[in-house]
């Protein structure tokens, strides 16, 4: 999973980074909020931000995410306790408010706790089950690992189950920013059907698939 983090206090910049990164989390830093906003296409799954920073505040980033992503989580940290700012980023469509000083483990537990990432496996059909962090997907007792674009995919399609997902949306997450031809999309899907045996997921013509899932 990959992490944009925009902190302009170093110290913890780094801390929060090193720990993230243990836990084998790809992450990309910032200490300007304009150079983080620059970057928000390079697809990722989380964004965290503090509030005060230089150039582009972690609000006003915010509000501009939003304009492109609407239910990627965005967890603000801040020392600030004016509850005009607060109420403004939930507003602006915050998931979570971490207030300084805080534990970096309570921002662990949000960051999965708001990814869906679990230590447990993900049932998602008779018999069948999906566990993200081993990329093992288990069919009537059968484990197959999955590759890293495969696991990713599996997991855009199960945190939206009977939704639709369009090509741009696993473009930007599976590809992690990269651009991916329609072909390379359609690839990856042929063979996610092959490894999941039951056709879970349905074309929708000119805009992506979706998981179905009762």
């Amino acid at each position: 999973m990959k992490i944009l983090l925009l902190e302009d206090n170093k110290k913890l910049n780094n801390a929060i980074c090193k720990r993230l990164k243990l836990k084998k989390y790809s992450v990309d830093s910032f200490e300007d909020g304009k150079e983080a906003y620059n970057n928000i296409g390079e697809g990722y799954s989380c964004f965290v931000l503090d509030i005060n920073v230089p150039n582009l505040d972690g609000v006003e980033l915010l509000r501009r995410i939003r304009e492109y992503y609407e239910d990627i989580p965005v967890i603000i940290i801040s020392a600030t306790v004016e509850l005009d700012t607060i109420k403004k980023a939930y507003g602006f469509g915050c998931s979570d408010f971490i207030k300084k000083p805080f534990f970096i483990d309570e921002l662990e537990i949000k960051i999965e706790k708001l990814c869906n990432i679990s230590d447990a496996l993900i049932p998602f059909g008779q018999d069948s089950f999906f566990d993200y962090k081993s990329s093992v997907v288990t069919i009537n007792g059968v484990e197959q690992r999955l590759t890293k674009k495969e696991r990713l995919l599996l997991n855009l399609f199960l945190n939206h189950k009977n939704q639709v997902v369009s090509f741009d949306s696993i473009q930007n997450y599976v590809w992690e920013g990269d651009v991916a031809s329609l072909e390379s999309i359609r690839s990856l899907i042929r063979r996610l059907r092959k490894l999941l045996i039951v056709e879970y997921v349905q074309t929708v013509v000119d805009v992506g698939y979706i998981f179905k899932n009762e």
